[in-house]
Parts: C-alpha cells; sequence; structure tokens
C-alpha cells in the first residue's frame, strides 16, 4: 500500500474515526453520539489499532462533549511521539451535561478551544486541527487563517483543515499549512469534485463515512432496529443511511448490488469499501469509525489485501449508474 502524505509526514493510507468512543452527547434532545461505550474496550482498542500500524487518530473536542479526547490521552498517550492525533474545533458545547450550546467559528473561539483540547489530550500539540463547522462561510474561513498560522508558529498545531462537504469552501481557509479536508465519501456516495479540488492542491483527503456509518458491513440488514442514544436511531437529516432507526432501503439495495465485486479476494464487505477508497485517489486516508478490538483488526486487515482494481471500480460505477 502507497503511503499519504500528512502534515509532512508520510503515513499509512488509513485512520480510525473517534467519534463513536466519546459516548453519547445532544444537541437539544438530538442523540450526536452513538450510545454508550466500554472505555476499557475503546483503550484497548485504540491500544490494538497501534500495534497494528495504525498512525492517524481523528476526533473531535465535542464528540462526548470532550471524552473522545481524555479516552485518546490515557490509551495511547505514551504512543505520542509514534502517532498523529488529528481534531476538531467549532462547537460549543458544556462538559457537566453532554451537549451543544452553540457553534463559534469566531478567531477567539480558536484559541479557546485549542487549548481546551490540548489539556484534554494531554499533549504539547495537535498535528492537524479542523474546523468542525462544515457551513460556515468563505468570509468566516478567511478571518481564520491569520490565527491558525500562528498557532502553527506557536507550536500548538502543525497544520489545519476544514470538514466540510462543499469542494468550494476549502480554497477559503488554505494558507501556507493547510493540509487536508475532510469530508464524506464512501462508495455508494462518491466525491468527484472534492477529489479533483484535493488533487489540484494537494491536499490529503480524509474520508469521512468510509463505512456509510455501518452500512457498509454485514452487520446490518432490512430487520437491523437501532434505538437508545445512537445518531442513527432518531436520524437527523444529515444521516441518510438510516431512517427511524432503520437501514434505508435505497441505500441497502445498492450496496448489495456492489457485494460480490467488494468481496472478492476474500476481502469482507467493509475491508472492500475501504478497498475502494485507496483505488479512487491517490490522496484518500479513509477514518472508519470503531468501538471494539475486533472492528479495528477488521478495518485495519485491509491493507493486506490492497485497493481495487481500475476495472473493478469501473464495474461498480456501471452497476450504480454513474459515470466519470
Amino acid at each position: 500500500m502507497e503511503h499519504r502524505t500528512i502534515c509532512g509526514t508520510e503515513v499509512p493510507p488509513l485512520g480510525m474515526g473517534c467519534w463513536a468512543i466519546g459516548g453519547p452527547f445532544w444537541e437539544g434532545s438530538q442523540p450526536l453520539g452513538w450510545g454508550v461505550v466500554d472505555d476499557e474496550e475503546s483503550t484497548a482498542a485504540l491500544r490494538r489499532a497501534v500495534d497494528l500500524g495504525v498512525v492517524l487518530f481523528d476526533t473531535a473536542d465535542v464528540y462526548g462533549a470532550g471524552h473522545s479526547e481524555r479516552v485518546i490521552a490515557k490509551a495511547i498517550g505514551k504512543y505520542r511521539d509514534e502517532i498523529l492525533i488529528a481534531t476538531k474545533w467549532g462547537n460549543v458545547f458544556d462538559e457537566s451535561t453532554r451537549r451543544i450550546t452553540a457553534q463559534d467559528a469566531g478567531p477567539d473561539h480558536v484559541r479557546r478551544a485549542v487549548e481546551a483540547s490540548l489539556r484534554r489530550l494531554d499533549t504539547d500539540r495537535i498535528d492537524l486541527y479542523q474546523l468542525h463547522l462544515a457551513d460556515a462561510s468563505r468570509q468566516e474561513a478567511m478571518a481564520l487563517r491569520e490565527v491558525l498560522e500562528e498557532l502553527v508558529a506557536e507550536g500548538k498545531i502543525r497544520s489545519y483543515g476544514w470538514s466540510t462537504d462543499d469542494p468550494d469552501r476549502p480554497t477559503a481557509m488554505a494558507g501556507p499549512h493547510y493540509g487536508a479536508v475532510q469530508h464524506e465519501v464512501n462508495v455508494l456516495s462518491d466525491a468527484p469534485r472534492m477529489f479533483a479540488v484535493v488533487e489540484e492542491h494537494g491536499w490529503a483527503s480524509l474520508n469521512r463515512g468510509p463505512l456509510a456509518m455501518g452500512l457498509l458491513s454485514a452487520k446490518y440488514t432490512a430487520d437491523t432496529r437501532i434505538g437508545g442514544e445512537d445518531v442513527r436511531g432518531e436520524a437527523p437529516v444529515w444521516v441518510k443511511y438510516f431512517r427511524d432507526g432503520r437501514p434505508d432501503s435505497t441505500w441497502l439495495e445498492r450496496r448489495d448490488a456492489v457485494r460480490d465485486i467488494l468481496t472478492s479476494g476474500g476481502r469482507t464487505l467493509a475491508q472492500g469499501a475501504l478497498a475502494w477508497l485507496w483505488a479512487r485517489s491517490p490522496r484518500t486516508v479513509p477514518i472508519p469509525g470503531f468501538r471494539t478490538v475486533a472492528q479495528v483488526e477488521e478495518n485495519a486487515g485491509a491493507l493486506a489485501h490492497g485497493p481495487l482494481t481500475a476495472a473493478q471500480v469501473h464495474e461498480m460505477d456501471t452497476v450504480l449508474g454513474r459515470a466519470r
């Protein structure tokens, strides 16, 4: 597998997304976490990922209202010089109630947020610091460049980026140390315009939702029901793969239409989905979420199979009815 470049560092083309291990949190009455988690299992899973060669760990200050960052610090702090930590800012939240209280894209909030994340992560620097407000305006983004470059100069962050699905936005923030766009993409939802942008500018493409929030795994069927404090149980409009705690039938049908291609060569369905991303662009770094050691092992196991072939990618485009 070819490595990718993030923060000037060559890394394996797979990271781990740490949203789920943050546990429950809410915006109003809307759950935004993935339900109750076991911190001991999360710790074991994080350490197993390091054992398997994973270098990049992506989180956000708001995941579990700070809890994800704290778990990362305790689990893999001793490996700090061997790993890259990416986190995000932009949401204001109350750690005691685990609730989002506001959003703030202003330059003053960046300094408050970075100091808070550094404390929770128990580190002296953040490798990739990302704006978490996907729909912030270009004007707001431009106003952030100076303070972000100051944070780089102070050694508090090494590079910065934006978590957004709009390919017209990232260039507004792009100063000298801008390094990545985190965006949704998976075999069911391609992002050709975003890939064109990251390849043009030489940025890394961090792939959010590479397994379609779990749909691209054998675990989920038409009989699946999700409830409780899981974001997919009371899905907001941006969670398109699940409705009312059930996998959306249209997306299930599309997944099953390409199942045989994805599971070729002894891959699991999830491993095939990661293999498609590696074939899709030389900039991709999928960051699948996890809750267990077994999930980490399955995801990391995709590295041994490598990317799909160009012919397989073309075949899936044909089956899914999308031209390139």
